[in-house]
């Protein structure tokens, strides 16, 4: 299992993990083809050309560790455009 496969199966789990962090958000949808376009201040987006799907959302701080109701949003895109 590769590690793009291991980090999709953390993410599109139910209920969501409590401990999953941006760093690995964004490795993962880096794999699935998205381009991270940094913003003003802790704003973020990741955009997928092929799909042409755009994620907003912004950087957690001042821990690394992701919102429940953020992950419930990207496991959204994420079946969209990854293989999973």
């Amino acid at each position: 299992m590769s590690k793009k496969d291991k980090l999709l199966k953390k993410f599109l789990e139910v209920p969501p993990k409590k401990d999953l962090t941006f760093n690995e958000l964004e490795t993962l949808l880096h794999s699935c083809g998205f381009l991270k376009i940094d913003g003003a201040g802790s704003a973020v987006k990741f955009y997928n050309e092929e799909k042409d799907l755009l994620i907003n959302l912004h950087k957690p701080h001042p821990s690394n560790i992701l919102k429940v109701y953020i992950i419930k949003q990207i496991q959204i895109k994420l079946k969209e455009v990854c293989d999973g």
